[in-house]
């Protein structure tokens, strides 16, 4: 069987101007080539969009992670040209990579197999620059802030209190906690600091949930990137850096057209993890997508507790987008890994472990089928290893909880592999409405809003914070952000803090580490567990792979 990159450089792309013409109508004019197969949308023709009728959003995710695989992006590509291989006019919406995880160990976000989103190798790489524009933006502001300390600090920055961290689009774990401007006094002022990578900035969440240019502006202004002695913030509008940083990021905030390799059209666009960020592509992306198809397949981050826990409740509750029904992808393979079989024997029948970790997908079924409101559809995600005496009983485990559970082969077969998927998606559109709802009220405190979270999806039996995090919590609501949605940081491979906690596990205990706001974005970050903000290497990254052969292709990249 040929690679991801082999399938992918072998692929018949059309010109991307055909295809935003022929299956888009967009005008040439408004349409930005980045070389033959790739282009931005202008937003100017996005806005004269806004009086169209809106398609209908589904929304694909998964069971928890594992090291055995899953298949989101691969499942959300390959339903994207199912639909379209029955006659319904789709697209699909996916978040950029982060090279932090193609040069590590996680690798790319373009799907697989027969169901990828190409040119592969640009959308894994450079792309069209949007982060490069996203990380030159948050670090201006650091930039910002010291040189304003260094010309007298007007503002009166708390040097112990500077919250604003620099970025960069790699896992390095060196730059985590770092010290700046040694060297002397016309370095400016020597203070503790650190990275994150891009993903995780608030500009990135901001970026991806601004809805417009001026909105974009708007929200960057009111990033609070430190504190006074006196505890009073201060915005990056005090600095007036918010308008530099806007120009920074005014193309990148044109959506990305490309196409999948049935020559289906899709946007990728924006890309927070969904373990320390909300997980989801931008709202631009979303809702120009709705307006230019009947159906769009979108995917939130990771697990259906991360992912679409923050679609719900943090991208449509600031959208106003609302699924019509959602995909839950599993595989075989992984739910035995949930069961307690070793990596290595994943591929082998075994029944009992099977049962076990069915608990996994059960509970996020329920939790996206009661506690989102929303109806679903199981995709397993096919493997040649899978036995018929497996997929009994996972269908007879399942029978009782109103969810479809459908065989996919597209990795294999493409659009075609998926038709199944389709089919059962649309029938559960046209027959089972949704009936939408958040996982808290808006209205909540910040310390309810989190534990609403924890005991009704994650399962867990209380959250728990040391007094330092919890007068900070206390402050950030009496000081009016208490009206923001909650963003949990925590591992994505368990409903708990710990990643080595497989299945469904209840009465655990949700610990929160730290408490970061994030202003412009309109949320409350809450950091669980060990889970870290700046990733770090695998002892053999995938980066040792990746290279270019004799003739300037690229190998190696999956």
């Amino acid at each position: 069987m040929s690679s991801d990159i082999e399938i992918a450089q072998a692929a018949k792309l059309k010109r991307i101007s055909e295809i935003a013409h022929q299956r888009l109508g967009v005008p040439e004019e408004h349409l930005e080539p980045y070389g033959h197969f790739k282009a931005k949308l202008s937003l100017e023709y996005l806005e004269s969009l806004e009086n169209r009728p809106a398609g209908k959003l589904i929304l694909v995710t998964a069971i928890s992670p594992t090291p055995a695989g899953e298949g989101k992006t691969t499942t959300t590509v390959g339903l994207g040209d199912a639909l379209n291989r029955i006659g319904k006019r789709a697209m699909i919406c996916l978040r950029e990579p982060s090279l932090g995880p193609v040069f590590g160990m996680k690798g790319g976000a373009a799907g697989g197999g027969y169901s990828q989103v190409v040119p592969m190798e640009d959308i894994n790489l450079h792309f069209t620059g949007d982060f490069s524009a996203i990380a030159l933006a948050n670090n201006l502001l650091a930039a910002m802030i010291d040189n304003h300390i260094h010309h007298g600090n007007e503002l009166g920055f708390d040097l112990r209190r500077i919250t604003w961290k620099r970025v960069v689009d790699m896992n390095d774990r060196a730059l985590r906690e770092i010290v700046v401007s040694l060297g002397g006094p016309g370095n400016g002022f020597p203070r503790q600091d650190g990275f994150d990578i891009v993903v995780a900035s608030e500009v990135m969440a901001i970026f991806c949930l601004a809805n417009s240019l001026a909105d974009l502006k708007e929200r960057l202004g009111k990033i609070v990137v430190g504190y006074t002695r006196e505890q009073k913030p201060i915005l990056a509008r005090e600095l007036k850096a918010h308008g530099a940083m806007t120009v920074l990021l005014k193309d990148a905030l044109k959506p990305n057209l490309v196409q999948t390799l049935e020559n289906n059209p899709a946007f990728i666009h924006g890309g927070p993890f969904a373990n320390i960020a909300h997980g989801c592509n931008s709202v631009i992306a979303t809702r120009a997508a709705l307006k230019l198809a009947d159906y769009v397949v979108t995917e939130a981050g990771f697990g259906a507790d991360l992912g679409a826990e923050k679609f719900v409740d943090i991208k449509c509750r600031k959208s106003g987008l609302r699924p019509a029904a959602v995909v839950i992808v599993a595989t075989v393979r992984a739910l035995k890994y949930h069961g307690g079989v070793d990596l290595k024997s994943v591929n082998i029948e075994n029944l009992e472990a099977l049962e076990k970790g069915i608990a996994n997908l059960e509970r996020h079924v329920n939790n996206v089928r009661n506690h989102y409101g929303l109806p679903c559809v199981v995709s397993i995600n096919h493997f040649s290893y899978d036995t018929d005496r497996e997929i009994e009983l996972l269908k007879k485990r399942m029978a009782h909880h109103h969810a479809p559970v459908v065989l996919a082969r597209h990795w294999a077969q493409g659009g075609k592999g998926a038709e199944e998927v389709a089919r059962a998606v649309i029938n559960l559109i046209d027959t089972t409405p949704a009936n939408f709802r958040f996982v808290y009220e808006e209205g909540a405190t910040l310390w309810d809003k989190v534990n609403a979270i924890a005991t009704k999806i994650y399962g867990a039996s209380e959250v728990t914070a040391d007094s330092k995090i919890r007068s900070q919590i206390k402050k950030l609501q009496e000081d009016g952000y208490g009206g923001y949605p909650v963003c949990v940081a925590k591992t994505q491979y368990s409903f708990s803090t710990d990643a080595q906690l497989r299945g469904a596990p209840s009465g655990h205990v949700i610990n929160v580490r730290e408490v970061r706001l994030a202003a412009g974005a309109e949320f409350v970050v809450m950091v669980c567990g060990d889970i870290m903000t700046m990733p770090g290497l695998p002892k053999l990254p995938s980066a040792c792979k990746i290279d270019l052969d004799d003739s300037g292709k690229v190998v190696g990249l999956f």
